[in-house]
């Protein structure tokens, strides 16, 4: 490969560049040659991070604690010759392993078939003849063909060029397009300098060239940026750490339990296998079986949601990162705007013209012209027009060019000037394409006998290069400095009349005008971002524009109110990692480069947020990987920048972040509802077992029935919860903290006090059953076994939002809810009077004096609620529980 390597091949001779790699322009490889260097060389691909297989997607569905505790209680259990206990537990990993498969696997092809759209071809000379090829099969040496639309295929040494213009704004972040040249520029020159490469990745949008392959794959300087995303690690999502130390909490309570009791009864003399079976009973009893299979289906149906809404997440736990967000950092291109240009100023010599127009160059009749300016309006728009690459089209999404250029010729189109009409009565013969240095391009033009040079630029370029006195060019660059405060970005526009056969250039040009356009935000904006406001969510501004253009769009949408706090991107590199407080209270960060977005993104995680980050451009790329939740554009984004980031906008829309959030706030709040009810519920069994043994009862809950309910009674409420579509004011409380547990010291308080009452109901029933009807031990233990199922059934309907009524609340408004009850009243009812599961169960059909002692003492949970709701209250107002930003209101009944 080093054969192939070049330092520096911008600041060499295009000859030398093909003496050394060993081509002939006019010829190019010889396909035995290609191929021979292909070999060598590698294909022309960026790296990426690896694609999960089939096979590990499998494999990590049995990665999570709470699994791996089951699959230790199906060992156990077979071991003992307790069949339908490890069978069914091996049922419940197989359905949630599937699940879990299912919905993985669908979204990471999904993000797969949008990658595949980015297989592309190229034009190459090979054995003197031009052929078309798979961008992946080029090498140092080939000899490519470039036009207008093209994507450049790998890193080029230009060796022709005519009137060849390139965006790069992928790459550098410099939103001008890029005249390119063959002349070698300086070896340590800024990428956006370097004039005599076409870099892979970005666009051709005018003129014609001829390059040779300098570097392809990870060599090229998108290649490098891939490299360092596709290296990066990923961490666990803030959910998955918290699913794993609550499973890991059950664990050591789970092996303490069980430990204890058996070790209680042998001390007592009780029979060991009694002891084993009590044990056993336990350990089934403190494992929320239905916790993991719940959880996978939570963020599976939110992923669905989100899908629905546009945007498609890759893992299921990035889901509930964004319920988690913090802060936003947003770019505003695209993003807070419509990407769009319009003119909405003309600044004149007779006077300023307000444009009334849209984004589709139609007006509604309100522009203002000053007396005397439609004919100045019409020759400015007339040089607008002509000195122009960009093309519209009558097909929806036709049209292509650089957007202020296509907003010039909407601007045209509306005073009647058609560009092929213009073009037809003045032919366009030569062109001085725009670059860094003199900020400005010309296009020349013949007019009968003479010629026309029509030109626009930056204001001081223009101005600097016009026939003006001082004092004139004085105020038309304060105009100029008036149109940017006000956010509009501004061009001037000049003219000038050449003789057949004269030096064409800029000096000596007559001053037109200014123009001033406008990327209009989009209309959804505002809301979506008051919605973040009052769901306490910062939304800050990132971009590479000016801080009047950024200040201008956040007041429009609302962003950092009358006033906000701007810091320019320089700064952020002046503080080596270092916190400051101040900096981090702006609202716009402006003029920012790639790398200072990158240290941004560090600078708010390190001081405690979670931060979500869109991007577009390659250059996004290491800060989106960076990011908690890295947010790609589906429409505009690279593949990079898809490749690096968590979530992708299919729409392109800011809303769609804000909807995301919402999702995974409702996800979060669905999650600690189901585990603070399968928690209650098994600990009302662990209770329930323990104090039987412990006061030397016989066991009013065999291992088979704890099973029985963990999979049924408290799986299909604990689905139904997890389905619900959240509290109606999910978005008008603040974030929770990023450190709060997922179960913390108020909600273990819950559960243990509704699994206090869950228990109170089944020893009660016990009690009425055994001394009060006189049952028999079968009858009992059905009876109280039948109890807490039921009891289990309404407390469900305790984990409602406590400020809502008791009727109307999220809760009740659950259509799954309803079936879920529904469908598991059946299978309990079905499993006590057929005499197959009866048998497996241990149970008998109860009389109708036990099902009057069932009914009563299964709503006593559900009398308790509104007690331990309000106790609740209390402690979390006046207890020592760590301080949280989650309102107190979020959690439930």
């Amino acid at each position: 490969m080093d054969r192939f390597h070049l330092e520096a091949p911008q600041s060499e001779d295009a000859a030398d560049v093909l003496f050394a790699l060993e081509v002939e322009p006019k010829a190019g490889l010889s396909n035995s040659e290609a191929k021979q260097r292909l070999s060598v060389c590698g294909a022309n691909e960026m790296q990426s991070r690896p694609r999960a297989g089939i096979l590990s997607i499998l494999l990590h569905q049995f990665q999570s604690p709470a699994v791996i505790l089951l699959t230790i209680a199906v060992v156990v259990a077979l071991a003992l010759r307790e069949w339908e206990e490890g069978v069914s537990i091996i049922v419940v990993l197989i359905i949630n392993a599937v699940i879990g498969f299912a919905t993985e696997f669908k979204a990471i092809r999904s993000i797969e078939a949008i990658r595949a759209l980015a297989n592309r071809s190229s034009r190459v000379l090979r054995d003197g003849e031009v052929c078309v090829i798979q961008a992946k099969e080029l090498v140092p040496g080939d000899i490519a063909l470039l036009d207008a639309g093209d994507v450049i295929p790998a890193d080029l040494r230009l060796i022709e060029t005519a009137n060849l213009e390139a965006d790069e704004s992928t790459l550098t972040g410099e939103s001008v397009q890029i005249g390119k040249t063959t002349t070698p520029v300086h070896a340590d020159a800024r990428l956006a300098d370097r004039t005599s490469i076409a870099f892979q990745g970005t666009n051709i949008v005018h003129g014609t060239g001829v390059g040779v392959v300098v570097a392809t794959g990870t060599n090229t300087e998108l290649g490098q940026i891939s490299k360092l995303v596709a290296d990066a690690k990923t961490e666990m999502s803030p959910l998955e750490k918290k699913l794993a130390r609550l499973s890991g909490q059950l664990i050591w309570l789970t092996l303490v339990l069980a430990t204890l009791t058996a070790g209680l009864g042998l001390l007592q003399g009780k029979d060991p296998f009694l002891m084993i079976e009590a044990a056993i009973a336990l350990a089934v009893a403190a494992i929320p079986e239905g916790l993991p299979i719940v959880a996978t289906l939570a963020l599976a149906r939110g992923m669905w949601r989100m899908a629905q809404k546009n945007a498609l997440v890759e893992r299921l736990a990035a889901v509930e990162t964004l319920g988690a967000t913090t802060v936003i950092l947003t770019d505003k291109t695209g993003t807070l705007t419509e990407n769009r240009m319009t003119v909405q100023r003309i600044w004149l010599p007779s006077g300023e013209v307000r444009l009334a127009t849209n984004s589709f160059g139609s007006s509604d009749g309100s522009n203002v012209i000053p007396p005397g300016a439609a004919a100045e309006m019409q020759e400015a728009l007339e040089v607008a027009v002509l000195c122009n690459n960009a093309t519209l089209s009558d097909v929806v999404g036709g049209d292509s060019g650089d957007p202020m250029e296509l907003a010039l010729l909407r601007a045209g189109r509306m005073a009647g000037l058609d560009r092929r009409r213009l073009l037809h009565d003045n032919p366009e013969v030569s062109e001085l394409a725009f670059n860094i240095e003199r900020k400005m391009m010309a296009t020349i033009h013949r007019h009968g006998e003479d010629y026309i040079v029509a030109v626009k630029g930056a204001p001081e370029a223009v101005l600097a290069s016009v026939i003006l006195d001082e004092p004139m060019r004085r105020e038309w660059l304060a105009r100029a400095a008036a149109l940017g405060t006000q956010g509009l970005r501004v061009l001037g526009i000049a003219k000038k009349t050449a003789r057949c056969g004269a030096d064409f250039s800029f000096d000596a040009s007559k001053f037109l005008g200014l123009v001033g356009l406008d990327d209009p935000p989009r209309p959804d904006v505002p809301a979506a971002i008051g919605a973040c406001r009052d769901a306490g969510i910062r939304v800050i501004m990132v971009t590479g524009d000016h801080a009047a253009t950024a200040r201008s769009i956040a007041g429009q949408v609302g962003l950092g109110g009358e006033t906000p706090r701007i810091t320019a991107g320089t700064q952020l590199t002046r503080h080596n990692g270092s916190i400051d407080t101040e900096l981090l209270k702006s609202d716009i960060f402006a003029r920012v480069s790639p790398t200072e977005k990158l240290e941004l993104v560090r600078l708010f995680q390190a001081s405690g947020q979670i931060v979500a980050m869109t991007g577009d451009g390659v250059n996004d790329a290491p800060a989106l990987r960076q990011a908690d939740i890295g947010v790609a554009m589906g429409l505009r984004g690279t593949d990079v920048a898809r490749e690096a980031a968590a979530m992708i906008l299919l729409d392109d829309a800011f809303p769609t972040i804000v909807e995301a959030i919402r999702n995974g706030r409702v996800i979060f709040d669905n999650i600690r509802r189901f585990a603070i009810y399968l928690l209650s519920c098994n600990l009302a069994e662990v209770l329930t077992v323990g104090i039987a043994m412990i006061s030397g009862l016989p066991l009013p809950l065999l291992p088979i029935q704890i099973l029985f309910l963990n999979l049924v009674t408290d799986v299909f409420p604990a689905f139904a919860l997890a389905m619900g579509e959240g509290d109606r004011d999910v978005l008008k409380r603040p974030p929770r903290s990023p450190k709060e547990p997922l179960l913390g010291r108020a909600q273990w308080i819950e559960i243990s006090l509704h699994g206090a009452f869950l228990t109170m109901a089944t020893f009660g029933a016990l009690a009425a059953a055994r001394y009060g009807l006189l049952l028999s031990e079968t009858e009992t233990v059905t009876v109280a076994f039948l109890t807490l199922a039921f009891s289990q059934l309404w407390h469900v309907f305790n984990m409602r939002d406590r400020r809502s009524s008791a009727v109307d609340n999220d809760v009740s408004r659950n259509p799954w809810l309803w079936a879920a009850l529904a469908l598991c009243a059946g299978i309990i009812l079905v499993s006590v009077y057929s005499p197959y599961f009866a048998r497996m169960l241990h149970v008998s059909p109860p009389g109708a004096d036990a099902w009057v002692v069932i009914s009563t003492m299964s709503v006593l949970p559900l009398i308790g609620g509104p007690l331990i709701a309000r106790l609740s209250v209390w402690l979390k107002r006046y207890g020592r529980q760590p301080r949280s930003q989650m309102s107190p209101d979020a959690a439930p009944l």
